[in-house]
This record gives structure tokens, sequence and C-alpha cells, in this order.
């Protein structure tokens, strides 16, 4: 991740460990994923064993982790950092 914004200038970190509560959100949609594959494959797949439901939620959350870790971040920027996107923004 860079330090600053290429555009504006903005610098991503605000303070050493801001980003630490990024796990935490990152965790609480990681169990939001978790609980909708597993209730999609409930009644999708008619209550498959044991295994098809850890075998696909793992493989889910494995292909996500990347998204999950980058939006966990845009999460913790916009509602604690007071960042706000601005359209109009032009540098010159």
């Amino acid at each position: 991740m860079p330090e600053k914004c290429p555009v504006c200038g903005f610098r991503y970190e605000l303070e050493l460990g801001f980003y630490w509560g990024a796990m935490y959100m990152s965790y609480g949609l990681s169990v939001v994923i978790v609980f909708l594959v597993g209730i999609s494959l409930y009644f999708l797949a008619n209550d498959p064993p044991t295994w098809v439901y850890l075998t696909t939620v793992a493989a889910t959350i494995v292909l996500c982790t990347p998204a999950l870790f980058r939006y966990a971040r845009v999460l913790m920027l916009y509602l604690f950092g007071s960042v706000s996107f601005d359209p109009t923004f032009n540098r010159k």
C-alpha cells in the first residue's frame, strides 16, 4: 500500500497502528460471508455433509481475503479517519 495518495498527497496511515481496527472489521465481514455461504448451502444444496460446508466456506474465505483486507481498510478510513470522497477535486 502506498504511503501517500499520488493524486492529492493524503497520508493513509493517520497514526501509528491506525489499521489494527481493520482486522476486526475484516473478521466481521468474514463472519457475514461464512453465514451467507452456510445458509446458501443449506437451502440450495439440501443440507450437504459437514465436509462440504467446511471446504466451501474455507475456499470462499481464502478467495475473498484480498478484497476483505482492502475493504476493511477503506471502511476504517471512512468511518474513523474523517475521509470523504470528493469527485470534483482536481489537482493541478
